[in-house]
């Protein structure tokens, strides 16, 4: 009975080891990060490099410079009632990463700043008054318009 046991359990280390070794991670090797399911250490999501210029254009085809000035630029009229409703984004360049706008334009109640009543900026309903976007862009309009708005910088704008 003894040597059955001792047996058995010999037989339970090997299949054991061998299923151990089977599903094991696997060495890293040159590619992309493997991993047996989940996200990989250090996973972060990275909006595709947009256009600034494309970027421009949507904002003008959006009409965001209704809302929002951008000292420097050159945009059509607007009325008085129309202006400040949102803030000014002459100087976004290095103030946030990229996608903290795509973010802000899909998402616009995704952070709203402690001052945002004060300034005008929410609705009666304590809610942003900017409309979001997330029906209206595609992941390449929504990269191309957050990267024009990381490319702002104050008083150095020009028609891009």
């Amino acid at each position: 009975m003894k040597k059955s046991i001792i047996i058995l359990i010999l037989l339970l280390l090997i299949v054991g080891g061998g299923i151990y070794w089977f599903l094991r991670p696997k060495s890293k090797e040159a590619g992309p990060e493997m991993v047996v399911h989940g996200m990989a250490p250090g996973w972060k999501f990275s909006l595709p490099q947009g256009d600034p210029a494309q970027g421009r254009q949507w904002f003008v085809k959006l009409e965001c410079y209704k809302c929002h000035e951008i000292k420097g630029e050159e945009f059509p009229a607007v009325a008085a009632a129309d202006k400040g409703v949102g803030p000014d984004l002459s100087q976004m360049a290095g103030l946030h990463p990229v996608e903290f706008f795509a973010e802000s334009i899909i998402n616009p109640n995704a952070v709203v700043d402690a001052d945002a009543k004060e300034k005008g900026y929410l609705g009666a309903d304590g809610k942003s008054k900017m409309p979001d976007y997330n029906d209206i862009l595609t992941g390449k309009e929504l990269a191309d318009l957050a990267a024009y708005l990381t490319s702002l910088k104050a008083q150095e704008h020009k028609a891009h």
